[in-house]
């Protein structure tokens, strides 16, 4: 009795889950899109509005956790490229969940020469369809829009590769050009 029980449970949970997903990716975005607006603060308490970065190109990144393996060889890797990336004029921003508090302490041990903004309740990474919401757990996934000076989604990355990113990013802007 216990196990059929557990077992229904089990299936409404996914019922549960499976239906939020369904649900969320009706409003999937396509390159062309306009990029949704965002409003947030970075670590040192700045607000940082898309429209800021219009006229240039803008690699809009999102991450799962601040100072943890793959997310610090991504930010990293956008560091050590940054000058390339500026060169062919586009602008860095990482985003994630985590407060500025966490941003602030991962940007400094890192030497992060690029703003890392807070969106603590989800909500820009939502915007973006790339948020993982298991209800009282948020995370952002890995994803990476290049948004170009128009505001619009250039390109879309859901399979990212954190060695490789910033190069794919620098050729895809390279041929841009």
């Amino acid at each position: 009795m216990m196990l059929k029980i557990l077992f229904y449970i089990a299936v409404l949970i996914l019922a549960f889950f499976g239906y939020r997903h369904y649900s969320n990716s009706s409003n999937i975005l396509k390159v062309g899109d306009n990029a949704p607006s965002f409003t947030l603060n970075d670590a040192e308490g700045q607000t940082h509005y898309l429209s800021d970065y219009a006229g240039q190109y803008l690699v809009l990144y999102f991450y799962p956790k601040d100072d943890t393996p793959g997310c610090t060889k991504e930010a990293c890797q956008f560091r050590d490229d940054l000058h390339k990336l500026e060169k062919l004029g586009a602008k860095v921003v990482g985003i994630s969940v985590d407060d500025s508090r966490s941003h602030a302490e991962f940007a400094k041990k890192y030497h992060l020469p690029f703003p890392l903004l807070s969106d603590e309740d989800g909500r820009a990474a939502k915007e973006y369809n790339a948020l993982t919401n298991l209800g009282f757990i948020k995370i952002a996934k890995r994803y990476t829009f290049l948004i170009n000076p128009a505001g619009k989604l250039e390109k879309i990355y859901l399979n990212v590769n954190t060695s490789k990113h910033s190069q794919e990013i620098i050729d895809d802007l390279t041929k841009l050009k």
